[in-house]
């Protein structure tokens, strides 16, 4: 979360200096604090007075002039940053860096920052894929600087290839990976997301309300906080997320597949995916005309996949959710015991802020095996349940809280439960 963040936006002399305008507003709205500083060439596309306008701080276009109280602004600046984000990149500054030249307000910054430096490249194709770019972005990489691979598409040259600046939300989302606790790393994360279709006919299907939201942004934190991620993913309209390996499915069988092949790589399961729970027991291949009287049809039960990895899961923390509409608490906990959950996020549908394609959620974290509560009972053979109620925030933000309830857990050394191995 980009809130209190103090961000250090460098803008370069490319035209697509004028995304980054956008790109300020976009950190301000996410309530991070922005200072702007230009070079020369940067100021022949946008002028120093609409990032001062739109920021509220002064902008720093030469290293020769004083700071505020007679500070020297490139020092003071690389001190105060968080991040410094340079968007455009041009090939001239990113050889610079990659060179060590320091020899006006941004080389210098570079050179002084000790925070995370996120390089966003954007320039003509042709001088993209040229070697002394590509090495220069290697050297880079090498050094530990974030790059934000350009898009690809119709440039401002006419041309047609890889070079635009990348889009804006995927340079929002590197900062955040950049500035996230990687209290993850080195941990495998399977999640799933989205509803499933199980076809009736050619053009119909069976489905539910899920947008795939809540898991989408599960993956994009696992991503953040570290972890190596992968999302099982059924069909939705939401982009996907960068930087996490992706696996499209349509129907629950194919989840099922999906799912017990990735689940075997995973350290920490997450499924969030709104499976349906019956299928036609027929699909026929021509579409179904309208006739006079009713329409018959006959369903049978998909394969209960969270069930299923509960089997045989060992030692890997497995967390389920529970989507209901009466008697949460209490479908939830018997949900977890008979599928053999670590954690369950449960939510009530019907209330406001918390139903399907919503920004924001209403959840509570049950752990039967972890720490007790307010609201601490006694589960089945003696284990301790905890039931963390949290207020409407953010989807993101429900998966920030899933992740520090999970970062508790794998803390301690978890019980193995179910008689599978953990490579099953």
């Amino acid at each position: 979360m980009l809130r209190g963040k103090q961000i250090v936006l460098a803008v370069t002399g490319g035209i697509a200096a004028y995304k980054s305008v956008e790109l300020l507003r976009l950190l301000i709205r996410e309530n991070a604090r922005v200072r702007v500083v230009m070079t020369a060439h940067a100021q022949e596309f946008v002028t120093p007075l609409t990032f001062q306008t739109l920021s509220e701080e002064p902008v720093a276009t030469d290293m020769f002039n004083l700071w505020e109280n007679s500070q020297i602004g490139h020092i003071t600046l690389a001190e105060w940053a968080d991040s410094l984000v340079i968007a455009p990149a041009t090939a001239n500054i990113m050889g610079k860096m990659a060179a060590g030249i320091a020899d006006d307000m941004l080389s210098t910054l570079v050179m002084a920052v000790t925070a995370p430096v996120i390089v966003c490249p954007a320039m003509n194709v042709n001088m993209y894929k040229s070697p002394a770019v590509q090495n220069n972005l290697n050297q880079l990489k090498k050094r530990g600087v974030y790059v934000v691979e350009p898009g690809a598409g119709l440039l401002a040259s006419g041309a047609e290839g890889k070079g635009r600046l990348a889009e804006l939300e995927h340079i929002i989302e590197q900062i955040e990976v950049a500035l996230s606790p990687k209290d993850f790393a080195g941990k495998r994360v399977m999640v799933t997301a989205g509803p499933t279709h199980e076809s009736i006919d050619p053009v119909r299907y069976i489905t539910n309300r899920s947008s795939g939201k809540m898991g989408y942004a599960i993956a994009r934190v696992a991503r953040r906080r570290g972890a190596e991620a992968a999302l099982v993913t059924g069909p939705t309209s939401l982009p996907e997320p960068p930087g996490i390996r992706v696996i499209r499915v349509s129907s629950a069988s194919q989840m099922y597949k999906a799912c017990l092949s990735e689940s075997k790589k995973a350290d920490i399961i997450i499924k969030a995916s709104a499976v349906s729970d019956y299928r036609p027991r027929q699909t026929v291949s021509q579409k179904i005309k309208r006739k006079q009287g009713k329409l018959v049809l006959e369903l049978e039960q998909n394969p209960d996949i969270i069930a299923e990895i509960g089997k045989r899961k060992g030692s890997r923390i497995l967390v389920g959710f529970a989507a209901e509409t009466s008697e949460v608490i209490k479908h939830a906990k018997e949900k977890m015991q008979r599928k053999n959950l670590d954690l369950m996020v449960a939510n009530d549908v019907t209330r406001p802020g918390a139903g399907f394609d919503l920004d924001t959620n209403i959840v509570m974290i049950i752990d039967r095996y972890g720490e007790k509560g307010e609201k601490g009972e006694k589960g089945e053979k003696g284990e301790g349940w905890n039931i963390e109620e949290l207020p409407k925030m953010t989807k993101i933000e429900v998966a920030e809280k899933l992740f520090d309830r999970i970062g508790r857990m794998k803390s301690k050394k978890a019980p193995k439960r179910g008689k599978g191995k953990a490579s099953a």
